[in-house]
């Protein structure tokens, strides 16, 4: 159970870094990407490894230096990250951010959906497909109160980012009557652990089984391309983990990180 919890940190953490530059220090390692500076999951810092009071000064310092141009500062947590580290984070103004539930799907799922045309992203249409799905999941995250309302931009570089990540992740469209209501990503991981991530259905076509059969195509695509287990990471204080409980996922460990960003 210990290596399988440690294993959903590490592609957790892998899953994120995709597309993007990554820096291995000492004692720990950032991931960061210009293209998209106001993505908190593409510019943040994991695994870290400090110890000493020292060593925790010359973090802050590092990640002062490398994120100088950035409004913010992102550290993902995972066990071994030092009980002294988390507090002084705390202590520098950074705040819990959106804890997220990971769920590990070793079996089969427990239904495979409707039947509904779901084809990969390929063309800049599809991607302008993304986008546009996107701007709708985001104004409904404002409308709940998970996040803050953005500028389209924002959103742009967040479907821009999932762009870069592509084609190790493999993102599928979901089309009713000629009318893409839904999409979903896939990434076969490494060990044996891979990554489902990112399922959104336009309201409008809710409860149909198109988000059951999304799930399904892309839990598919990442065992067809080595994965054994499944992981994913809804938000916490969200409805879909039920979903995905309900399909045959149990809860394994939570995926918490500490974020600062100029207000």
């Amino acid at each position: 159970m210990a290596n399988l919890i440690q294993l959903a940190y590490e592609t957790f953490a892998g899953w994120h870094a995709l597309g993007h530059e990554q820096l291995n220090g000492p004692h720990v390692r950032i991931v960061r990407d210009a293209r998209v500076p106001n993505v908190y999951d593409a510019n943040f810092a994991h695994r870290v490894r400090v110890q000493t009071d020292a060593e925790i000064d010359a973090l802050f310092s590092q990640l002062d230096e490398a994120f100088s141009e950035y409004e913010h500062r992102h550290v993902l947590w995972d066990p071994e990250l030092a009980p002294a580290c988390e507090a002084r984070l705390l202590l520098e103004g950074y705040r819990p951010h959106n804890p997220l539930v990971s769920l590990v799907l070793e079996g089969e799922l427990r239904s495979r959906g409707a039947q509904v045309d779901i084809r990969p992203v390929a063309s800049d249409a599809d991607w302008a497909s993304i986008v546009a799905l996107k701007q709708l999941d985001h104004e409904e995250q404002v409308a709940k109160g998970f996040h803050f309302e953005w500028p389209q931009a924002v959103t742009d570089e967040l479907a821009h980012n999932k762009r870069h990540k592509h084609p190790a992740v493999r993102y599928f469209i979901a089309c009713v009557g000629g009318v893409d209501c839904g999409f979903f990503s896939a990434w076969p991981g490494h060990a044996g652990m891979g990554m489902v991530e990112d399922l959104f259905t336009h309201r409008d076509y809710r409860g149909r089984g198109i988000g059951s059969a999304l799930i399904a195509a892309c839990v598919a695509d990442a065992r067809g391309r080595g994965a054994s287990a499944v992981l994913v990471n809804p938000l916490g204080s969200d409805t879909p983990k039920h979903m995905y409980a309900a399909l045959g996922f149990r809860p394994l460990c939570v995926q918490r990180s500490y974020l600062r960003a100029d207000d």
